[in-house]
């Protein structure tokens, strides 16, 4: 009886849900049935049979492919209508990037993500934690006039994280912060004096936003990280230099949140020692 009774339930949510693919496409079953080229009264009965039967597959297959949904969708085995293409194209997008955050697809992310944590590996500071000395020093050469908006977008950024209900976990490897202080490799012209404000910047912010912001350091003689975004169970971004990648499917989703658990989880410096260990580079600014 169980097993008649899921049949049942099953035929009657293929006749829902090929009823609302029908309507959503303003399809009707002449039309319909022209296009997988079979007669109206198939149709008709796939529709008006209230019993537990279902079409045979190709009909199934031929009206998915008809209407731009799923097979799965249809007979009730995904919640998901698309199509396997539709899917796949959507589970991967390739957008240009900026050379600083003044794109909005990012800001528009983070809103998206708004609640859930979101987990964070930049490709050198985080902007939205720079002065804007280190901002005008970084940017202006690519940037011109338009460094202005990095700087605003910075800010924006700061000032959403500040407000917004979201928890944010940034990895750093560990030679970027000491690079930044001794002024060495991409640092080696940035002045003593912006040195000195961008660290005491970190050390108020890493203090003030603790807990919501946490920022951990790892080895990277031990643990690599290329740029990445987590943007809680919605989305992650690869930062390739020149685009972003994102991805939506859950697998992708997964594995790049579990690789962000071995950053924190092998952290060579954890978030509460931070503070202490910003003080300690004060002696490498010279």
């Amino acid at each position: 009886m169980p097993e008649i009774l899921d049949k049942r339930l099953r035929a009657s949510q293929f006749r829902t849900r090929l009823a609302r693919a029908m309507q959503d496409q303003n399809m009707s079953q002449s039309a319909l049935a022209r296009h997988i080229g079979t007669d109206r009264s198939t149709i008709s009965q796939a529709l008006g049979d209230d019993g537990a039967r279902l079409p045979g597959a190709q009909v199934v297959g031929s009206c998915a492919q008809a209407l731009g949904v799923s097979a799965d969708w249809l007979l009730g085995l995904s919640d998901r209508p698309e199509s396997a293409a539709a899917l796949t194209a959507a589970a991967l997008t390739w957008t240009e990037a900026p050379r600083a955050l003044i794109d909005e697809r990012i800001f528009s992310w983070h809103q998206e993500a708004a609640g859930y944590k979101i987990r964070h590996v930049p490709a050198g500071l985080p902007d939205m934690l720079k002065t804007q000395e280190m901002l005008e020093w970084e940017y202006g050469p690519h940037l011109g006039r338009t460094t202005t908006q990095a700087i605003n977008a910075s800010r924006d950024r700061l000032n959403w994280m500040r407000a917004a209900q979201s928890d944010y976990e940034i990895a750093l490897p560990l030679y970027e912060l000491h690079s930044f202080a001794a002024g060495t490799g991409y640092y080696a012209d940035l002045p003593t004096d912006t040195r000195h404000s961008q660290l005491d910047q970190l050390l108020d912010l890493s203090t003030q936003l603790y807990p919501r912001l946490r920022i951990y350091l790892f080895d990277q003689r031990k643990l690599y990280s290329a740029p990445i975004t987590i943007f809680g169970p919605l989305l992650a971004v690869i930062y390739t230099g020149g685009h972003y990648m994102a991805f939506r499917d859950r697998e992708r989703i997964e594995t790049l949140s579990l690789h962000f658990d071995t950053l924190i989880r092998q952290a060579a410096m954890t978030a509460r020692a931070l503070p202490d260990h910003l003080e300690s580079l004060r002696s490498l600014i010279r």
